[in-house]
Parts: structure tokens; sequence; C-alpha cells
């Protein structure tokens, strides 16, 4: 992106989709790609919820309460930067992201989509993470398709995303 894209792009964003669905490894390439931030909400989970999911056990509306708070706070902190953010969270249902951006009107997200199949594959090849592929169905049974988001297709190559991305934030 060029300079003068980057300095337009003074928003929020929360790159969302299922486990697997390569939310850390987009955020961090649109970051790039626009002088951007990325924050990985992975990283600001509690130790008891990173231990339950680690145990195969879906995290309740009640265990996110306090680590969406978090997040929210994290964006109001970033907001005040001259450059975007881009948080990479699942933020699989409304009411998730109606917290995470409460306050925050120029928050979009960033909706990560992919098949069940090609999601298994990627989660089946992934080594050294807290979320096991077991909990790939709670993913999607809890997963609410976004109505109001910038759509990806996580079939598709990392340049082809920041194209899509591109294309997608100059048109509206």
């Amino acid at each position: 992106m060029t300079e003068g894209t980057s300095a337009k792009l003074n928003l929020l964003y929360v790159v969302m989709g299922v486990s697997g669905s390569g939310k850390s490894t987009v955020a961090r390439m649109l970051a790039r790609a626009t002088g951007g931030q990325w924050l990985d909400a992975d990283d600001f989970h509690p130790a008891p919820n990173r231990a339950k999911m680690g145990a195969g056990i879906p995290l309740t509306d009640e265990d996110r309460q306090p680590w969406l708070d978090r997040l929210n706070a994290e964006l109001r902190a970033a907001a005040a930067q001259s450059r975007p953010v881009f948080l990479a969270c699942s933020a699989l249902k409304q009411k998730y992201r109606d917290r995470l951006a409460a306050g925050l009107p120029q928050v979009r997200f960033v909706y990560l989509k992919g098949s069940r199949e090609l999601i298994g594959s990627r989660l089946a090849l992934r080594k050294q993470h807290f979320m096991p592929a077991s909990l790939m169905d709670s993913q999607f049974a809890d997963l609410e398709e976004p109505v109001d988001a910038i759509v990806l297709d996580v079939s598709r190559r990392e340049e082809q995303l920041l194209g899509d991305f591109q294309r997608l934030t100059s048109a509206g």
C-alpha cells in the first residue's frame, strides 16, 4: 500500500474466523503492508482459558467475557495511534464482536472464511498451539457469520488476500 493509502486506513480491524483460518498470519501480513500494528488475541487469554482449551474443553461465554473486555481495552488504547491496528481474534459470535467494538465505531471486521475441509487440513498440520484440532467442530458450531464484514476467502494465497483486502477497503 502507498503512504497515502496507509494514512487513510486509520481504523481498527478485527481479523476473525475459526481456529486454523489464518487469523494471526493474515493480521500480521495486513499490518506489515499498511504500516500498521498487529495484536494476537491469544496472547491475552488468561492461563485458565488456555488450560481449558488445551484440555479440549471449549470456553463458555462466561470464560470469554473478561478476555473480550481486555481486548476492547487494548483496541481503545490502540485507537489513539495514527496507524491501522489489526487484532487477530476468533470473534465467532455477534455478541463477542459487539463487546469487542463497544465504544469504537471505527472497528471493522475482516472475516476469514474457509471450508471445514480446508480448516481441518490446516489444523491437522499445526503444531505447538494450545487450541487442539478436536475443538474445530465447536468453533464451527459457535460461528455466527458476520453480516457487515470484509470477507476474505482463505483458500486464496496471501498475496491474493492482501489484494482482496486492498480492493474491498478502497471501495468502501
